[in-house]
């Protein structure tokens, strides 16, 4: 089975960076638990700190809906509410 690669592209608006990043990071050690987490790796922009992107390799487009069910997800989009300027998720799948 191919493993499914997420790219998530996140920007904090102004004044929010460092609760964006206290909430990401938040979702990383239980993430990387999960059955079915290959990868997961948070990156902040080294010129915008407002941008953040997540690296994510998962074993199938079924453990990256049960991470999108887990407590730890649900509570992080809860709390995410009205901080973000931007958010894109692109699903892929490697080629080579």
């Amino acid at each position: 089975m191919t493993p499914l690669t997420v790219v998530a592209k996140l920007v904090a608006k102004k004044g929010s960076i460092e609760q964006v990043k206290g909430e990401l990071l938040k979702l990383i050690a239980p993430t990387r638990e999960e059955a079915g987490c290959l990868e997961y790796r948070l990156h902040q922009d080294r010129d915008n700190p407002a941008l953040f992107i997540f690296f994510e390799n998962w074993e199938s487009e079924s453990a990256l809906e049960r991470h999108m069910n887990s407590a730890h997800f649900t509570n992080y989009v809860v709390a995410m509410e009205g901080l973000l300027e931007e958010k894109a998720v692109q699903l892929m799948t490697a080629i080579v």
